[in-house]
């Protein structure tokens, strides 16, 4: 399976700006058609969460698509097509014993290695109603900030800074999914101490969800004489 998956995730650090007046950058492996990004294998579109005019970007490789700006915005979404073994670990587990395996044998061991001391908050929980099982969970990432330039005290180690990610999981047309968005506010509002620990997963929780709603699947069943098609379906 896609052990390094996640690394891609977050080492995904070369921008390619997008709108009239973005300056050259790399091509991406997806395409942008309108206000959509959709994924060189056709797992999936979403319409962009960021503006150019904010400084947006959009970065990509063939499983994993980023979107940042440079204000509030770290967005990353990750399709893998499930091989056997995996089609075979979610029938037999069912979804929410699959999804658990899933973060705790592939998501977390990467965020480990990447970041030590990586914890997960006991705040978790499986949506059944979301995707035929969506598992949301909460991760505390030393060092693993992408606002610690803008939150770092003068002279400090940005390092130091404690980042907090919100993680949805969910299987879809025969792909793994992962998004995973990092509360800026936890970071850059750190000292104002102005959201509890439930205020910021209910943050997180609503803008993850904002992004599956704008998510578009391919057709389970497409007919044979229309082509593939795509079908807005968030809720399984």
């Amino acid at each position: 399976m896609h052990r390094r998956f996640l690394s891609a995730v977050l080492l995904l650090a070369s921008p390619a700006a997008f709108g009239a007046d973005a300056p050259a950058a790399p091509p991406l492996s997806g395409k942008i058609a309108g206000h959509d990004y959709v994924s060189p294998t056709g797992a999936f579109s979403v319409e962009i969460p960021v503006l150019p005019e904010l400084g947006g970007t959009v970065t990509d490789t063939a499983n994993v698509v980023t979107f940042e700006d440079n204000f509030t915005v770290h967005i990353s979404i990750a399709a893998f097509d499930q091989d056997a073994t995996q089609r075979w670990e979610l029938t037999t587990r069912g979804p929410k014993e699959y999804l658990i395996y899933f973060f705790t044998t592939f998501v977390l061991p990467d965020f480990l290695q990447r970041f030590p001391g990586t914890t997960v908050e006991d705040s978790a929980r499986f949506i059944p109603a979301l995707n035929n099982g969506t598992l949301l969970a909460f991760t505390l990432l030393p060092g693993g900030s992408m606002f610690a330039d803008r939150a770092a005290v003068p002279g400090s180690d940005p390092k130091s800074i404690v980042a907090k990610r919100g993680n949805l999981l969910f299987v879809k047309a025969g792909h793994i999914f992962v998004i995973s968005t990092e509360l800026a506010e936890h970071v850059l509002e750190r000292s104002l101490a102005k959201h509890t620990m439930e205020e910021e997963n209910e943050l997180l929780r609503q803008r993850l969800l904002g992004i599956v709603q704008k998510m578009e699947f391919p057709a389970a069943n497409p007919p044979a004489d229309k082509g593939a098609g795509v079908s807005r379906d968030t809720k399984g």
